[in-house]
């Protein structure tokens, strides 16, 4: 693993969209503002946060298994074996993922637990989506950007108001891609629950983290001027590219993977 750079001081005053998630999964890296936020949540934030980390594990296997070797995932949030790195060098060994996230909680553990195999590479980035130019900058020291590149960003964009313009920090870092690259994305949505849309706003507000669910057609512009990878763009256990299927149950995340042409 290349080293990180130092860490920055954890702010365990304020929670975190990182460390909420984490407690979803059934972590135990979070604090007592994250918890309190968290169980807060409906019942099925938690369920939806799992169906959401097995799209992650399902998409990151297909694209190592179509020959993807060089990974780069935004948000990435607390290390949950498997991570992205431990599915994709199963597959490729010599494979590079280079991971981000803006929570210096999560620097902490990459340093831990972020660990290559012999014939591969990690590195870390600490950094925020709101600034794709720097992401790109680091990155282009590790990944080659002459060759395809996975971008991953799951479960990020709806922490991004639209005041922030999310289309266009998505779009500047996919449009670094070279052809041939993939953008996986999956994006918070109360779609199939819409009697939940105003519980879970007002939870995330109350703890001070911004939050913007979208519907299917305002997901939709992540993915213009891409080729949407069957099923398209569906809710998260409704893709999958083998069998066995995953049972179809209500999603609180519309995902898609999408060619770079």
């Amino acid at each position: 693993m290349t080293a990180p750079s130092s860490p920055s001081r954890i702010d365990t005053s304020k929670p975190h969209p990182a460390r909420v998630y984490d407690w979803l999964l059934g972590g135990k890296d979070n604090y007592p503002v994250d918890q309190e936020v968290a169980e807060k949540l409906p019942p099925e934030a938690r369920h939806n946060a799992m169906r959401n980390r097995a799209f992650m594990h399902r998409a990151a296997a297909w694209l190592a298994e179509s020959g993807i070797d060089q990974f780069l995932d935004i948000g990435t949030g607390i290390p949950t074996k498997p991570n992205l790195h431990q599915i994709v060098q199963k597959i490729v060994p010599s494979a590079r993922v280079a991971y981000t996230d803006n929570d210096p909680i999560v620097l902490r553990h990459a340093e831990a637990l972020l660990v290559s195999s012999a014939e591969g590479a990690t590195d870390y980035i600490e950094a925020d989506a709101r600034d794709p130019e720097g992401i790109l900058a680091h990155a282009r020291t590790f990944l080659d950007f002459e060759r395809p590149i996975a971008l991953s960003m799951i479960a990020l964009m709806h922490f991004i108001t639209d005041e922030e313009d999310p289309y266009g920090l998505s779009r500047k870092l996919v449009d670094a891609l070279p052809s041939g690259s993939y953008l996986v994305l999956s994006h918070g949505t109360t779609d199939e629950h819409p009697h939940l849309a105003s519980s879970v706003k007002n939870t995330y507000r109350k703890g001070e983290i911004p939050l913007r669910m979208r519907s299917r057609a305002e997901v939709e512009p992540f993915f213009e001027g891409l080729e949407l990878v069957e099923p398209g763009l569906v809710t998260a256990t409704k893709w999958y590219r083998s069998e066995p299927a995953p049972a179809e149950e209500l999603s609180g995340f519309y995902v898609g993977v999408a060619r770079v042409p």
